[in-house]
């Protein structure tokens, strides 16, 4: 079921960061997964296939996107502004952490 080579929701905003591109599968019947794949080598995975890391999902029905719990796991409803490139997950910052974030 995990079939790659699926596109990009049309609303989703980011551009991959230097070194990387996104890719998608199908993680069940309603839920795409949204994969940021690395695009060199590590010398520990000679001859595998690149690391990757869950961005989040999204399900097309109702245009929403979630966060990921993990990559098995569907998370809480995101607005896509708060996301960023790497990840969908959302920042728990205290309100000090958060004056210097932006």
């Amino acid at each position: 079921m995990n079939q790659s080579n699926l596109e990009l929701p049309t609303t989703f905003k980011h551009q991959p960061p230097d070194g990387m591109h996104y890719e998608v599968t199908q993680f069940n019947k309603t839920v795409l997964a949204i994969w940021i794949c690395y695009e060199y080598q590590f010398l520990y995975r000679e001859g595998e296939e690149p690391p990757k890391c869950i961005w989040g999902f999204y399900k097309p029905k109702k245009k929403e996107y979630y966060a990921p719990i993990n990559s098995k796991k569907v998370g809480a409803v995101v607005d896509l502004e708060d996301t960023r490139p790497f990840t969908a997950m959302q920042l728990n910052l205290n309100p000090l952490e958060s004056a210097f974030y932006n």
